[in-house]
Protein backbone atom coordinates (compact mmCIF):
# COMPACT_ATOMS: atom_id res chain seq x y z
CA UNK A 1 0.00 0.00 0.00
CA UNK A 2 1.24 3.49 -0.86
CA UNK A 3 2.02 5.52 2.25
CA UNK A 4 1.96 9.28 2.58
CA UNK A 5 2.35 11.90 5.29
CA UNK A 6 1.05 15.44 5.74
CA UNK A 7 2.87 18.46 7.11
CA UNK A 8 0.30 20.83 8.60
CA UNK A 9 -2.88 20.33 10.61
CA UNK A 10 -5.23 23.09 9.44
CA UNK A 11 -8.53 22.84 7.59
CA UNK A 12 -6.88 22.03 4.25
CA UNK A 13 -4.72 19.33 5.79
CA UNK A 14 -7.85 17.67 7.16
CA UNK A 15 -9.06 16.96 3.62
CA UNK A 16 -5.89 15.07 2.87
CA UNK A 17 -6.05 12.71 5.85
CA UNK A 18 -9.82 12.15 5.52
CA UNK A 19 -9.65 11.22 1.84
CA UNK A 20 -6.94 8.58 1.86
CA UNK A 21 -9.11 6.12 -0.06
CA UNK A 22 -6.99 3.01 -0.62
CA UNK A 23 -3.83 4.79 0.56
CA UNK A 24 -2.33 4.84 4.05
CA UNK A 25 -1.81 8.16 5.81
CA UNK A 26 1.07 7.41 8.20
CA UNK A 27 0.61 10.66 10.09
CA UNK A 28 0.57 14.43 10.36
CA UNK A 29 3.40 16.73 11.37
CA UNK A 30 2.06 19.41 13.71
CA UNK A 31 3.82 22.06 15.79
CA UNK A 32 1.91 20.89 18.86
CA UNK A 33 0.28 17.61 19.93
CA UNK A 34 -3.29 17.18 18.71
CA UNK A 35 -6.02 14.59 18.98
CA UNK A 36 -6.48 13.49 15.37
CA UNK A 37 -7.68 10.25 13.75
CA UNK A 38 -4.14 9.70 12.38
CA UNK A 39 -0.77 9.64 14.19
CA UNK A 40 0.65 13.07 15.05
CA UNK A 41 4.38 13.88 15.00
CA UNK A 42 5.89 17.07 16.35
CA UNK A 43 8.95 16.88 14.11
CA UNK A 44 9.55 16.07 10.47
CA UNK A 45 12.37 13.70 11.41
CA UNK A 46 9.99 11.54 13.47
CA UNK A 47 7.52 11.39 10.60
CA UNK A 48 10.17 10.50 8.02
CA UNK A 49 11.03 7.42 10.08
CA UNK A 50 7.70 6.01 8.77
CA UNK A 51 9.16 6.16 5.23
CA UNK A 52 6.22 7.72 3.38
CA UNK A 53 6.19 7.41 -0.41
CA UNK A 54 5.26 11.09 -0.66
CA UNK A 55 4.52 14.04 1.60
CA UNK A 56 1.70 16.57 1.31
CA UNK A 57 2.67 20.09 2.41
CA UNK A 58 -0.40 21.94 3.74
CA UNK A 59 1.24 24.87 5.51
CA UNK A 60 1.10 28.69 5.11
CA UNK A 61 2.37 30.13 1.83
CA UNK A 62 5.46 31.67 3.39
CA UNK A 63 6.56 28.33 4.88
CA UNK A 64 5.93 26.14 1.83
CA UNK A 65 9.11 26.84 -0.20
CA UNK A 66 11.59 26.07 2.60
CA UNK A 67 9.66 22.91 3.51
CA UNK A 68 9.70 21.74 -0.12
CA UNK A 69 13.47 22.34 -0.30
CA UNK A 70 13.96 20.37 2.94
CA UNK A 71 11.93 17.40 1.68
CA UNK A 72 13.62 17.35 -1.72
CA UNK A 73 16.96 17.41 0.09
CA UNK A 74 15.82 14.17 1.75
CA UNK A 75 14.91 12.77 -1.72
CA UNK A 76 11.23 12.64 -0.75
CA UNK A 77 8.50 13.17 -3.31
CA UNK A 78 6.28 16.16 -2.55
CA UNK A 79 2.70 17.19 -3.23
CA UNK A 80 2.69 20.91 -2.38
CA UNK A 81 -0.50 22.81 -1.62
CA UNK A 82 -1.23 25.81 -3.84
CA UNK A 83 0.54 28.07 -4.49
CA UNK A 84 4.04 26.58 -4.08
CA UNK A 85 5.50 30.03 -3.26
CA UNK A 86 3.83 33.34 -2.39
CA UNK A 87 5.45 35.83 -4.79
CA UNK A 88 7.43 36.05 -8.02
CA UNK A 89 10.83 36.06 -6.35
CA UNK A 90 9.75 33.02 -4.35
CA UNK A 91 8.57 31.18 -7.47
CA UNK A 92 11.89 31.78 -9.20
CA UNK A 93 13.95 30.83 -6.14
CA UNK A 94 11.97 27.62 -5.64
CA UNK A 95 12.53 26.55 -9.24
CA UNK A 96 16.25 27.30 -8.86
CA UNK A 97 16.41 25.16 -5.72
CA UNK A 98 14.31 22.12 -6.70
CA UNK A 99 13.09 22.49 -10.29
CA UNK A 100 15.48 19.95 -11.75
CA UNK A 101 14.72 17.32 -9.09
CA UNK A 102 11.48 16.07 -10.65
CA UNK A 103 10.25 15.34 -7.14
CA UNK A 104 7.66 18.11 -6.71
CA UNK A 105 4.02 18.13 -7.76
CA UNK A 106 1.40 20.78 -6.96
CA UNK A 107 -1.96 19.98 -5.35
CA UNK A 108 -4.09 21.64 -8.03
CA UNK A 109 -7.36 19.72 -7.85
CA UNK A 110 -9.80 21.82 -9.87
CA UNK A 111 -9.49 19.94 -13.17
CA UNK A 112 -10.42 16.80 -11.21
CA UNK A 113 -13.72 18.21 -9.89
CA UNK A 114 -16.34 15.94 -11.52
CA UNK A 115 -18.08 18.64 -13.59
CA UNK A 116 -14.77 20.10 -14.78
CA UNK A 117 -13.33 16.64 -15.49
CA UNK A 118 -16.37 15.87 -17.66
CA UNK A 119 -16.13 19.21 -19.47
CA UNK A 120 -12.44 18.69 -20.07
CA UNK A 121 -13.07 15.23 -21.51
CA UNK A 122 -15.64 16.76 -23.85
CA UNK A 123 -13.29 19.56 -24.94
CA UNK A 124 -10.51 17.07 -25.59
CA UNK A 125 -12.81 14.82 -27.62
CA UNK A 126 -12.75 17.36 -30.44
CA UNK A 127 -16.53 17.81 -30.82
CA UNK A 128 -16.13 21.58 -30.35
CA UNK A 129 -13.08 21.78 -32.61
CA UNK A 130 -9.81 23.34 -31.41
CA UNK A 131 -10.45 25.40 -28.26
CA UNK A 132 -9.91 29.15 -28.72
CA UNK A 133 -11.46 30.79 -25.64
CA UNK A 134 -12.15 29.87 -22.00
CA UNK A 135 -14.10 32.00 -19.48
CA UNK A 136 -13.98 31.07 -15.78
CA UNK A 137 -16.06 32.66 -13.04
CA UNK A 138 -16.05 30.43 -10.00
CA UNK A 139 -12.75 30.38 -8.16
CA UNK A 140 -9.77 32.67 -7.69
CA UNK A 141 -6.24 33.30 -8.88
CA UNK A 142 -4.11 30.21 -9.63
CA UNK A 143 -7.09 27.80 -9.55
CA UNK A 144 -8.95 29.76 -12.22
CA UNK A 145 -5.76 30.16 -14.27
CA UNK A 146 -5.20 26.39 -14.09
CA UNK A 147 -8.67 25.77 -15.53
CA UNK A 148 -8.14 28.31 -18.30
CA UNK A 149 -4.72 26.95 -19.25
CA UNK A 150 -5.83 23.33 -19.14
CA UNK A 151 -8.92 23.82 -21.30
CA UNK A 152 -6.94 25.90 -23.81
CA UNK A 153 -4.06 23.43 -23.80
CA UNK A 154 -1.78 26.37 -23.07
CA UNK A 155 1.81 25.54 -22.26
CA UNK A 156 4.43 27.60 -20.47
CA UNK A 157 5.39 31.00 -21.83
CA UNK A 158 4.80 34.76 -21.85
CA UNK A 159 1.21 36.09 -21.83
CA UNK A 160 -0.47 39.49 -22.04
CA UNK A 161 -2.84 40.49 -19.24
CA UNK A 162 -5.39 43.30 -18.90
CA UNK A 163 -7.57 43.65 -15.81
CA UNK A 164 -9.99 45.91 -13.99
CA UNK A 165 -11.73 45.98 -10.60
CA UNK A 166 -15.16 47.23 -9.59
CA UNK A 167 -16.90 47.32 -6.22
CA UNK A 168 -20.63 47.01 -5.60
CA UNK A 169 -22.94 46.10 -2.69
CA UNK A 170 -23.82 42.41 -2.42
CA UNK A 171 -25.64 40.29 0.17
CA UNK A 172 -23.24 37.87 1.86
CA UNK A 173 -25.28 35.03 3.42
CA UNK A 174 -22.62 32.29 3.62
CA UNK A 175 -18.96 31.85 4.50
CA UNK A 176 -16.72 28.90 5.29
CA UNK A 177 -18.25 28.97 8.79
CA UNK A 178 -21.77 28.48 7.38
CA UNK A 179 -24.86 30.72 7.30
CA UNK A 180 -24.51 34.23 8.68
CA UNK A 181 -26.72 34.84 11.77
CA UNK A 182 -27.81 38.06 10.09
CA UNK A 183 -27.31 38.51 6.36
CA UNK A 184 -25.47 41.75 5.67
CA UNK A 185 -24.98 43.60 2.43
CA UNK A 186 -21.29 44.31 2.01
CA UNK A 187 -19.04 45.93 -0.55
CA UNK A 188 -17.78 43.15 -2.84
CA UNK A 189 -14.93 43.61 -5.28
CA UNK A 190 -14.95 41.94 -8.69
CA UNK A 191 -11.78 41.45 -10.70
CA UNK A 192 -12.19 40.84 -14.43
CA UNK A 193 -9.15 40.08 -16.58
CA UNK A 194 -8.31 38.92 -20.06
CA UNK A 195 -5.23 36.76 -20.55
CA UNK A 196 -3.96 36.38 -24.09
CA UNK A 197 -2.13 33.09 -24.70
CA UNK A 198 -0.66 31.92 -28.01
CA UNK A 199 -3.39 29.25 -27.99
CA UNK A 200 -6.31 31.63 -27.39
CA UNK A 201 -8.07 33.91 -24.94
CA UNK A 202 -8.74 33.38 -21.25
CA UNK A 203 -11.30 35.47 -19.34
CA UNK A 204 -11.02 35.61 -15.55
CA UNK A 205 -13.95 36.87 -13.45
CA UNK A 206 -13.94 36.59 -9.65
CA UNK A 207 -15.94 38.32 -6.92
CA UNK A 208 -15.05 38.37 -3.21
CA UNK A 209 -16.25 35.21 -1.42
CA UNK A 210 -17.49 33.67 -4.67
CA UNK A 211 -16.40 30.25 -3.34
CA UNK A 212 -19.09 30.31 -0.61
CA UNK A 213 -21.68 32.92 -1.63
CA UNK A 214 -24.35 30.83 -3.32
CA UNK A 215 -25.97 33.98 -4.72
CA UNK A 216 -23.13 34.02 -7.24
CA UNK A 217 -23.48 31.46 -10.02
CA UNK A 218 -20.42 29.51 -11.14
CA UNK A 219 -19.92 30.03 -14.86
CA UNK A 220 -17.66 28.35 -17.36
CA UNK A 221 -17.52 28.79 -21.11
CA UNK A 222 -15.30 26.77 -23.45
CA UNK A 223 -15.41 27.93 -27.07
CA UNK A 224 -14.03 26.01 -30.01
CA UNK A 225 -14.09 26.51 -33.75
CA UNK A 226 -17.31 24.47 -34.13
CA UNK A 227 -19.29 25.46 -31.04
CA UNK A 228 -19.08 26.09 -27.34
CA UNK A 229 -19.79 24.54 -23.99
CA UNK A 230 -21.63 26.76 -21.52
CA UNK A 231 -21.79 25.34 -18.00
CA UNK A 232 -23.74 22.09 -18.58
CA UNK A 233 -24.73 22.35 -22.26
CA UNK A 234 -22.84 22.11 -25.54
CA UNK A 235 -23.97 23.99 -28.63
CA UNK A 236 -22.24 22.82 -31.81
CA UNK A 237 -22.34 22.49 -35.57
CA UNK A 238 -22.59 18.79 -36.46
CA UNK A 239 -23.13 19.05 -40.22
CA UNK A 240 -24.33 21.59 -42.77
CA UNK A 241 -27.42 23.51 -41.63
CA UNK A 242 -27.46 21.56 -38.36
CA UNK A 243 -26.85 23.14 -34.95
CA UNK A 244 -27.33 20.78 -31.99
CA UNK A 245 -27.73 21.41 -28.26
CA UNK A 246 -26.70 18.54 -26.00
CA UNK A 247 -26.68 18.68 -22.18
CA UNK A 248 -24.09 17.17 -19.89
CA UNK A 249 -26.17 15.09 -17.49
CA UNK A 250 -25.10 14.00 -14.02
CA UNK A 251 -26.63 10.81 -12.64
CA UNK A 252 -27.02 11.34 -8.90
CA UNK A 253 -28.33 8.42 -6.87
CA UNK A 254 -30.45 8.71 -3.75
CA UNK A 255 -33.43 10.69 -5.06
CA UNK A 256 -37.05 9.65 -4.57
CA UNK A 257 -37.25 5.82 -4.40
CA UNK A 258 -33.60 5.28 -5.35
CA UNK A 259 -32.41 3.52 -2.18
CA UNK A 260 -28.76 3.15 -3.18
CA UNK A 261 -27.86 6.22 -1.13
CA UNK A 262 -26.93 9.73 -2.15
CA UNK A 263 -23.89 9.61 -4.41
CA UNK A 264 -22.51 10.79 -7.74
CA UNK A 265 -22.59 8.01 -10.33
CA UNK A 266 -21.47 9.46 -13.66
CA UNK A 267 -21.75 12.41 -16.07
CA UNK A 268 -22.79 11.73 -19.66
CA UNK A 269 -22.94 13.52 -23.02
CA UNK A 270 -25.64 11.70 -24.94
CA UNK A 271 -24.64 8.04 -24.63
CA UNK A 272 -20.98 8.83 -23.90
CA UNK A 273 -19.74 8.67 -20.30
CA UNK A 274 -17.43 11.63 -19.70
CA UNK A 275 -16.86 11.05 -15.98
CA UNK A 276 -17.38 8.07 -13.70
CA UNK A 277 -17.03 8.26 -9.92
CA UNK A 278 -14.14 6.02 -8.83
CA UNK A 279 -15.12 6.35 -5.17
CA UNK A 280 -18.76 5.29 -5.16
CA UNK A 281 -20.17 4.40 -1.78
CA UNK A 282 -18.16 7.02 0.10
CA UNK A 283 -20.75 9.80 -0.43
CA UNK A 284 -18.09 12.43 -1.04
CA UNK A 285 -18.88 15.89 -2.38
CA UNK A 286 -17.19 17.22 -5.51
CA UNK A 287 -14.26 18.87 -3.72
CA UNK A 288 -13.63 15.66 -1.79
CA UNK A 289 -13.78 13.59 -4.98
CA UNK A 290 -11.30 15.93 -6.66
CA UNK A 291 -8.80 15.75 -3.79
CA UNK A 292 -9.17 11.98 -3.45
CA UNK A 293 -8.51 11.63 -7.19
CA UNK A 294 -5.45 13.86 -6.88
CA UNK A 295 -4.11 11.73 -4.02
CA UNK A 296 -4.68 8.53 -6.00
CA UNK A 297 -2.95 10.02 -9.05
CA UNK A 298 -0.02 11.16 -6.89
CA UNK A 299 0.30 7.67 -5.42
CA UNK A 300 0.55 6.15 -8.90
CA UNK A 301 3.22 8.70 -9.79
CA UNK A 302 5.09 7.96 -6.54
CA UNK A 303 5.11 4.26 -7.49
CA UNK A 304 6.31 5.12 -11.03
CA UNK A 305 3.07 3.65 -12.35
CA UNK A 306 1.48 6.82 -13.73
CA UNK A 307 2.17 10.31 -15.09
CA UNK A 308 3.02 13.31 -12.95
CA UNK A 309 -0.33 14.65 -11.66
CA UNK A 310 0.59 18.38 -11.80
CA UNK A 311 4.30 19.20 -12.16
CA UNK A 312 5.87 22.08 -10.26
CA UNK A 313 6.37 24.13 -13.44
CA UNK A 314 2.61 24.11 -14.07
CA UNK A 315 1.83 25.34 -10.56
CA UNK A 316 4.49 28.04 -10.82
CA UNK A 317 3.04 29.19 -14.15
CA UNK A 318 -0.50 29.37 -12.74
CA UNK A 319 0.57 31.60 -9.87
CA UNK A 320 2.83 33.71 -12.09
CA UNK A 321 -0.16 34.57 -14.27
CA UNK A 322 -2.38 35.11 -11.21
CA UNK A 323 0.17 37.62 -9.91
CA UNK A 324 0.12 39.36 -13.31
CA UNK A 325 -3.69 39.64 -13.08
CA UNK A 326 -3.42 41.30 -9.67
CA UNK A 327 -0.67 43.62 -10.94
CA UNK A 328 -2.67 44.62 -14.01
CA UNK A 329 -5.70 45.43 -11.85
CA UNK A 330 -3.61 47.29 -9.24
CA UNK A 331 -1.81 49.42 -11.80
CA UNK A 332 -4.64 49.68 -14.35
CA UNK A 333 -2.24 48.79 -17.14
CA UNK A 334 -1.37 45.95 -19.49
CA UNK A 335 1.12 43.48 -18.01
CA UNK A 336 3.24 41.31 -20.28
CA UNK A 337 4.99 38.46 -18.54
CA UNK A 338 8.49 37.48 -19.61
CA UNK A 339 10.17 34.11 -20.11
CA UNK A 340 10.71 32.41 -16.75
CA UNK A 341 13.28 29.83 -15.62
CA UNK A 342 10.68 27.03 -15.66
CA UNK A 343 9.67 27.71 -19.30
Amino acid sequence: MTKYAIVGSGWRAEYFWRLAGELECVGVVSRSPQDLPVPVFTSLDECMAEKPDFVVTAVPWAVTPSLIVDLVGRRVRVLAETPPAPDLDGLRALWHDVGSSGLVQVAEQYTRVPAHAARLALARSGVLGPITRVDVSSTHQYHAVSLIRTFLGAGLGPVEVRATRTTAPLADPLSRAGWAPVVETKAATTTVATVLFPQGLGVYDFTDNQWHNQLLARRLLVRGTHGELTDHEALRLTQERTIVRTPLVRRQTGYDLDLDGYDTDHITFGSEVLYRNAFQGRRWNDEELAIATLLADTARWARDEGPAPYPLAEGLEDHRIALAIEEAADRDTTVRTAAEPWH
